[in-house]
């Protein structure tokens, strides 16, 4: 005869059952929680500018996907490494989000000696959502009317041909120091604090040309005061179809874009990670927020793309052209 089971030891056994769930319960809990209160995307440079710009509709957006609100958060300095810091060291719970940039995540950690923060193991990677190509202009008056003729000119008086950029370690800099290399030629270059003066200086042709993202100049050269050669991304802009790629103009394999990233702190509950991943990359594919980025050159980014793998790519690539240009911040 089979003795029959002891009734406590069945309730702790149950207990037991109980305590194994919970995780699985606060997991769904805080998952359907998140967010409950408003959350706060850090901007790490002057309102106004180019990452400003990329922000400002994807807060909105945001916002009205989540049902909270999404403040902006500008906090300049130190090529964005400022507003970075602030955002690793902030509570990981995904209410404080930072619109990284190629410079803050890609380039800072080559360019400047001591960066209070790091790219990768300081942060949780959500989503891409924009890039620009930098484009290669010249003023009107000079003879280029070509990369070709740009490239003849620069190899027949090396270290003769200048190009301006919006200073040291900036991706117009640093794409001017890959095209150098890649064609296997060697540029002066001159930097200014900021594309407008360098702009202002080659439309007064103070500098015959200019490495800088293409939504700087644009309107430069719809206007045909300023002649663009080429943009640095793998395909044609939409904004300029006439334009061609570097890479057709005889730099096979040439890329180089500047672009706009969400990341969280380091250590991000995996369910509210998916939750913000899947709401970002949502709004990068939606016809508003192509809509609000307007036709200046900065696009949406609407494949697929894994955030983590990408940096580290580009802290190669970026990581070599700050190497080989010689650039340092301090």
């Amino acid at each position: 005869m089979k003795t029959p089971p002891n009734p406590a030891s069945l309730i702790t056994f149950a207990s037991f059952l109980s305590l194994l769930a919970l995780p699985f319960v606060a997991l769904q809990a805080s998952a359907q929680a998140f967010p409950d209160k408003s959350l706060r995307l850090v901007v790490p440079f002057p309102a106004g500018g180019p990452t400003d710009i990329v922000a400002r509709p994807l807060g909105q957006l945001l916002s009205e996907s989540l049902k909270q609100a999404v403040v902006i958060d500008n906090r300049g300095g130190a090529g964005g490494s400022i507003g970075a810091d602030l955002v690793a060291k902030s509570p990981a719970d995904g209410y404080t989000l930072l619109m990284a940039t190629v410079g803050t995540h890609a380039i800072n950690g080559s360019l400047y000696k001591k960066l209070p923060y790091d790219p990768v193991k300081d942060f949780t990677p959500i989503a891409l959502v924009a890039s620009a190509p930098v484009a290669v202009v010249v003023n009107p008056a000079q003879p280029y009317k070509s990369i070709a003729d740009l490239t003849a000119a620069a190899g027949g008086n090396p270290g003769k041909v200048s190009f301006g950029s919006a200073g040291a370690g900036t991706p117009g800099h640093l794409t001017g120091e890959m095209f150098a290399a890649a064609a296997g030629v060697k540029l002066q270059h001159i930097p200014y604090k900021g594309s407008a003066p360098a702009v202002t200086d080659l439309l007064g042709g103070q500098i015959p040309m200019m490495f800088d993202p293409l939504q700087s100049v644009i309107a430069n050269v719809r206007a045909g005061k300023l002649r663009a050669l080429a943009i640095s991304s793998a395909k044609r802009s939409p904004v300029l179809p006439d334009v061609p790629t570097l890479a057709e103009a005889g730099l096979k394999g040439f890329e180089s874009t500047a672009w706009w990233a969400v990341f969280a702190p380091a250590n991000l509950p995996k369910d509210v990670a998916a939750k913000l991943k899947s709401e970002v990359e949502k709004i990068a594919r939606s016809d508003a927020f192509r809509e609000k980025l307007g036709n200046l050159g900065v696009a949406p980014v609407t494949e697929p793309v894994n955030l983590a793998d990408f940096q580290k790519a580009e802290i190669v690539k970026w990581g070599k052209a700050v190497k080989d240009s010689g650039a340092q911040a301090d």
